[in-house]
């Protein structure tokens, strides 16, 4: 690749974005990342999440929202960039039972207008974050790309099942090369308040109650960051057609035991509240990833011991920063 060539990054303050505004700048590249700074979580974290890169020369901030055409037109005609990581979303499952028009505009409406600025500077390869909730409550294990996601359990999938249905559009009308890739459960440094990893952390260090859905009996694809950016990264290099990818560690982890490797980093015990799970939680994930295997050379490594032992030494720096 040309180090003459621009990315850009929606959401690219984010957890995931920042990390991989961070591996392409590493290597060389021109990156422009647009993010809202919006009030879902604390945007003082993802301030920080980019703070080293906002020195960088070859990095561009620009503080704007993905429903704001106009903004993208600007963008996109002033940087010319040659690739797009679409990652820029409203995020969470149950966070989304109750504010599907929200979820619409935002992951709809706004995929649509990147996809449209995208294309009218003749861009080379669009990747778009989806995620493995599309899957929705299934029993074919381990998921497949081809098998039916048409049954999401809640507005967030479905709106990312409706973005990549867009994404074949576009392909299909403009010729766009559009890349879904299906995120399976991602955690490690700069992990967003509202996931799992950070809130375990959080609740045990403060004397809070966890609440564990069906007592821990429940297993998720947990994939770390780093191994999710090399995948982001080798689909943003691989110009595929149309493509939907699996990212994932493809080995699931028992709720209960994920909870177990965190109170043994931080030293104390759970304690833990078991509820049933709610409908929009399916009782497990499960990554079958050889087709980003075969396509991209994707090849996670990262276990969960050592995942979480690196999330927890994050969380301890960004908390008591001067310790």
């Amino acid at each position: 690749m040309s180090e003459s060539k621009t990315t850009l990054v929606t959401g690219g303050a984010g957890f995931i974005g920042s990390h991989l505004c961070d591996a392409l700048v590493a290597r060389g590249e021109r990156v422009v990342c647009i993010d809202n700074f919006n009030e879902f979580y604390n945007p003082a974290q993802k301030r920080a999440n980019v703070a080293a890169l906002l020195r960088h020369p070859g990095f561009t901030l620009i503080e704007g929202d993905i429903r704001d055409r106009d903004l993208l037109a600007r963008a996109f005609e002033q940087h010319r960039p040659a690739r797009v990581a679409h990652l820029a979303a409203m995020a969470n499952v149950r966070y989304s039972i109750e504010r599907a028009p929200l979820y619409v505009d935002v992951n709809i409406q706004g995929t649509i207008n990147v996809l449209d600025a995208a294309r009218s500077v003749g861009i080379e390869n669009f990747v778009f974050a989806s995620t493995s909730s599309v899957y929705g409550d299934t029993d074919q294990f381990p998921f497949v790309e081809e098998q039916s996601t048409d049954h999401p359990l809640a507005p967030y999938p479905a709106t990312k099942k409706a973005a990549e249905v867009l994404g074949y559009s576009y392909h299909n009308m403009f010729g766009v090369n559009f890349t879904a890739v299906r995120f399976f459960t991602v955690y490690g440094p700069r992990v967003r308040p509202d996931m799992m990893a950070y809130t375990v952390m959080d609740d045990i260090l403060h004397g809070r109650e966890i609440t564990l859905f069906n007592g821990g009996e429940m297993y998720r694809d947990w994939t770390y960051v780093g191994d999710i950016i090399k995948g982001v990264v080798a689909a943003l290099d691989t110009p595929l057609g149309y493509a939907v990818l699996n990212l994932g560690r493809g080995e699931p982890v028992r709720l209960g035991d994920f909870v177990s490797v965190i109170e043994r980093l931080t030293g104390a015990p759970a304690a833990v509240r078991a509820v049933p799970a709610p409908p929009s939680e399916p009782p497990r994930t499960f990554a079958n990833v050889d087709k980003a295997r075969r396509l991209l050379g994707y090849n996670p490594r990262v276990s969960v011991d050592e995942g979480l032992a690196h999330t927890w030494e994050w969380y301890c720096a960004f908390h008591q920063p001067n310790q």
